[in-house]
């Protein structure tokens, strides 16, 4: 392995996170080694809201770093994706080729940030136009907690669906009624796209929807 084979060797290394709370430090040889013209030409032809293409060299907590032709850009694990990520390992891979937009370019730092999500609509921006309250939807759980449970029904689009919305009758806990991983499918209560809330129900998933006259079918 290539550290392996640096056992014993001097670095010259920059610091990029100090994070004393964990006990982590995080260093880099690349940028300690980012001198010269040849870099700061690359980056003087990068630009806010470019399109650009790299390949992913590293994944840690914070995000991942893109290696954009001799340059490190970092997509924040904000960037990544509309959906939450816990790990950015869930969505992307060392070695892996990826097309990613420029947001800001530090040429001082030399510093490049990058974003994976915005080359892709925000699925709030036209959620009222694809979903309306009513509607029955198919969705899969992604945590349960203790005043209900979250379902995503599309990438970076989850709702809720509260405790009072899950079944009929007496439970303990909505884990009694749904898990993690399960698909279900559930009626849409109400829609916040301002406030990026989505009310969904359970338990009205299979009541039949009133006719226009108030009799029900």
């Amino acid at each position: 392995l290539e550290l392996e084979r640096r056992m014993g060797q001097d670095l010259d290394l920059k610091l990029i996170e100090l994070d004393r709370n964990r006990n982590r430090i995080i260093l880099s040889e690349r940028a300690a080694i980012w001198t010269g013209g040849g870099v700061d030409a690359r980056l003087a032809q990068l630009e806010e809201g470019q399109d650009v293409s790299g390949r992913v060299r590293s994944i840690c907590h914070f995000g991942a770093f893109v290696d954009l032709a001799g340059i490190d850009g970092l997509i924040h694990i904000s960037e990544l994706s509309w959906q939450r990520v816990a790990h950015p390992s869930e969505v992307v891979a060392v070695g892996q080729d990826v097309d990613v937009l420029v947001m800001h370019v530090d040429r001082g730092q030399r510093r490049v940030a990058l974003s994976l999500k915005r080359l892709r609509p925000d699925p709030w921006a036209t959620v009222e136009a694809r979903y309306v309250p009513g509607q029955l939807v198919s969705g899969v759980v992604t945590n349960v907690v203790d005043f209900g449970a979250f379902v995503r029904i599309e990438e970076g689009l989850e709702g809720l669906i509260h405790i009072s919305e899950l079944a009929d009758g007496n439970f303990l806990h909505p884990r009694n009624v749904v898990e993690e991983g399960d698909t279900v499918t559930l009626r849409v209560l109400n829609i916040d796209p301002h406030n990026r809330r989505l009310g969904l129900s359970l338990r009205q998933a299979y009541v039949a929807e009133p006719k226009p006259n108030g009799i029900a079918p």
